[in-house]
């Protein structure tokens, strides 16, 4: 039997809106287009440095913001290299006969071998050391990354916020 006009108008009616949605790929990229611009703008230079809740660092007025360089971090009696604990200052040479610590040399230098050459002004390197740390000690830590050519030693410190040194010097 032949189905009427309505009745055909009305089945492809019926299969047109029942049919599965697709997505519109068109707008979803524009989005995203604009989130990845949005981000690439809004992105700072701002550095924070990986600290550890056990190591409070001394404040101090610094006015440069820290580089990148090789982390040498000092909590309580161990020493680690990027996180990888590689020392203890109570172990050898702690009563003070050897300028530099073994442990913490031997990891300066399978590090210096990865480099393809050393600058003449030496390597650089970032100290993270708990204010509580002896002078002695953070003294040995400093000579030992000397002696493996990281020459440039830089201590980490908290910046202090410019109001709260203003109210303990007025």
């Amino acid at each position: 039997m032949k189905a009427s006009r309505r009745a055909r108008r009305m089945e492809r009616h019926y299969s047109r809106m029942h049919r599965a949605g697709g997505l519109n790929l068109v707008s979803l990229m524009d989005i995203f287009t604009i989130l990845v611009f949005f981000l690439m703008v809004n992105s700072s230079d701002v550095k924070v440095m990986q600290q550890s809740t056990d190591v409070s660092l001394p404040l101090s007025t610094a006015e440069k913001p820290s580089k990148e360089t090789l982390l040498v971090e000092v909590s309580g009696e161990s020493i680690r290299v990027q996180g990888r604990e590689v020392a203890q200052l109570s172990g050898a040479g702690a009563d003070g006969q050897s300028p530099h610590i073994q442990g913490l040399l031997d990891e300066l230098n399978y590090r210096k071998a990865k480099h393809a050459g050393i600058p003449a002004e030496g390597l650089e390197v970032t100290v993270m050391a708990d204010q509580g740390t002896k002078y002695r000690d953070l003294r040995r830590i400093m000579q030992t990354c000397v002696d493996a050519d990281y020459r440039r030693v830089r201590l980490a410190v908290e910046q202090r916020s410019e109001t709260a040194s203003e109210a303990a010097n007025g």
